[in-house]
């Protein structure tokens, strides 16, 4: 763990990183994984274990596990990331890939651990589990004994409820603080007694959660001050900018801590913050993607959508003055049968590298000013 000066810059307080996309697995899931498994009888270990998981806690236990020597299975949803998949596969697991969500896969791998009698060993509801995850707090506290606060992302809530119960006891006054992805905000709701429809495709898969435990809802109801919600692009920003700034690499999950941070800079205004940065194992093209996303929102890539004379040096022409302003061409795209437009003429996307914002409206403004009709394709 580490103080980020450039995050606490733009944070406007001191923010503390817990690198656990550091961990061996890449997630702090090992952590109640292996102390589930060290719990276990002989007899217990013999039959085998079972898991169902979207991805990191399936690691943690199929990795701890072939290192015990205990079988093991694991149930992911149809829509688990690829990269996640296989590598709870080299870990030694059988992997079973069934349902579209993960409630889905927890009732086949229930129907499957009374078949085959094995110990459910479940990502979040069990002691057990939230213990081990509990001393991510307590090497925070080691490190930074001066943290006020730790924001935490939440899923099933088995990371924030340890996390609650181990720094409360060591620091009863520290402020413990939630944040899910706006579009799974089940444990939000389950604390409020609302209701309401939960899910859609996130880029933060490992807290796509609908299904609250009773276990961990008691424990975040009575430790935890706040649950915030925060949106896709919040996540993607935090994402690109924790690869920027700290070159590290997130998945969507782990960001959703500095996302609420920087969508709520009043809250934590001069605190001293800790963010658990969760897990690491986010598909590389999705992490492609986001980059891509986040220099697009940033004004860094733009498409221009210019028209033009389609006669002979035309195209040379549009892209001296993009050149000369600065701007860098990435790609031209060259249309000559839009009928929107004269059969004279023609019209192109040219995607453009820009410093930033400013930068790309003073190359649209050298377009204009040489006589091009154009407009900034919003992406």
């Amino acid at each position: 763990m580490r103080l980020s000066r450039t995050l606490s810059s733009i944070a406007g307080c001191d923010v503390w990183l817990k690198f656990e996309n550091l961990q061996f697995t890449a997630s702090f899931k090992e952590r109640g994984a292996l102390n589930k498994l060290l719990s276990l009888t002989q007899q217990e270990r013999s039959k085998g274990v079972i898991a169902m998981s979207a991805g990191n806690h399936a690691q943690g236990v199929a990795y701890h596990a072939e290192r015990l020597g205990i079988p093991a299975t694991i149930v992911m949803p149809a829509g688990t990331p690829f990269n996640k998949i296989q590598h709870t596969r080299d870990h030694g697991a059988r992997v079973i890939v069934e349902g579209e969500m993960l409630a889905d896969a927890q009732r086949f791998a229930e129907s499957l651990c009374a078949e085959e009698e094995l110990t459910f060993v479940h990502p979040y509801d069990d002691a057990k589990i939230i213990a081990g995850q509990g001393t991510v707090a307590l090497e925070m506290l080691e490190k930074a004994p001066e943290l006020d606060t730790i924001i935490v992302p939440i899923g099933g809530g088995g990371l924030i409820a340890g996390i609650a119960t181990a720094a409360k006891a060591k620091k009863p006054e520290i402020d413990i603080v939630g944040v899910q992805t706006a579009l799974y905000p089940s444990m939000y709701r389950a604390i409020r007694g609302e209701t309401g429809p939960s899910g859609g495709a996130t880029v933060a898969e490992g807290i796509a959660v609908q299904n609250v435990s009773d276990r961990t809802k008691k424990i975040i109801a009575a430790l935890v001050s706040e649950i915030f919600l925060v949106d896709e692009a919040a996540i993607e920003h935090a994402v690109a900018l924790l690869l920027e700034v700290e070159k590290t690499v997130v998945e969507g999950a782990a960001a959703a801590g500095l996302a609420a941070l920087l969508q709520n800079p009043e809250r934590f205004h001069g605190r001293k913050v800790g963010l658990v940065l969760t897990a690491g194992n986010i598909d590389s093209r999705l992490l492609a993607s986001v980059i891509l996303r986040e220099l697009s929102r940033g004004g860094r890539i733009s498409v221009f959508h210019v028209e033009l004379t389609d006669r002979p040096g035309s195209l040379a022409k549009i892209a001296t003055v993009i050149g000369e302003a600065g701007g860098n061409i990435i790609e031209v795209l060259h249309n000559r049968l839009s009928t929107a437009i004269s059969a004279k003429n023609a019209v192109v996307d040219i995607t453009v590298e820009t410093r930033d914002a400013h930068h790309r409206d003073s190359v649209g403004q050298k377009i204009g000013e040489a006589g091009f009709l154009y407009e900034i394709v919003e992406t």
